[in-house]
């Protein structure tokens, strides 16, 4: 649903205006609010309420036996924030998640499938200069895909 990479900027009253190559899905499937929280790597992940509940469902999974579902539970879901999108299509993104992130103005839009990441522009170049030479390794470790199989028309 969300893909590409975008460069933006926070306004002064902190909102952040979503690209419109990300905003034609939503149109189309009526969605005017977003969960934003905090990410890992030092970004935000920002969620359509259907990927938020199916993420919320998998999480609520974990044991509250164990203590680092606890600590992981806490700080998931604490920076959790319901946010609405106006009708030119910015989201007021919490204080509290910018500072987590290092956000002060310029960020990086980054569409990954389910979810929109936002980071600090520099942070997001540093992360993909440092990791794009592992690509090719992590689809080997991670990925069983043959390309020469038939995927029956789809993608």
């Amino acid at each position: 649903m969300f893909y590409g990479e975008f460069e933006h900027a926070i306004d002064e009253k902190g909102r952040l205006s979503i690209p419109s190559r990300l905003r034609s899905p939503l149109r189309d499937a009526v969605i005017d609010q977003f969960v934003i929280t905090r990410g890992f790597e030092k970004c935000l992940y920002m969620f359509a309420p259907n990927d938020w509940h199916r993420v919320e469902k998998q999480f609520r999974a974990l044991p509250i036996t164990k203590t680092k579902s606890r600590a992981f539970l806490r700080m998931f879901f604490s920076g959790a924030s319901l946010v609405d999108c106006d009708k030119q299509g910015r989201v007021l993104v919490p204080k509290n998640l910018l500072d987590h992130a290092g956000i002060e103005k310029d960020v990086m839009i980054v569409g990954v499938s389910s979810r929109i990441e936002i980071w600090n522009k520099k942070d997001w170049k540093d992360y993909f200069e440092n990791t794009k030479q592992q690509y090719a390794e992590m689809a080997e470790q991670l990925i069983d895909f043959d390309p020469t199989e038939s995927n029956n028309g789809e993608i």
